[in-house]
């Protein structure tokens, strides 16, 4: 059910990616670049700290745990959190 959910979650990404649509960003795979350019309030040195987080600790396992980050607090995730995607990817 888990892995069914994950592969909904792409299609539905892929779906609406190419509609407009402001783009939602994997927190657990995206580069620095690409989380400051996708989350509202995130800037090149907080999406910095998002990854360095993300390679000490593991992914990130709910997109409330990005509230963890130094720099990231709850609003801005609550601001982002359309855009916040967490799909995990298997071996990692």
């Amino acid at each position: 059910m888990k892995k069914s959910f994950q592969i909904l979650s792409l299609v539905f990404l892929f779906a609406f990616s190419s509609l407009g649509y402001a783009g939602a960003v994997n927190i657990n795979t995206a580069d620095a670049k690409t989380i400051a350019k996708n989350l509202k309030g995130v800037g090149l040195k907080k999406a910095q700290a998002i990854v360095i987080y993300r390679k000490k600790h593991g992914a990130f396992k709910t997109v409330e745990s990005l509230a963890k980050v130094k720099g990231i607090g709850f609003k801005t995730v609550e601001k982002n959190r359309a855009n916040i995607s967490i799909v995990m990817i298997k071996g990692k």
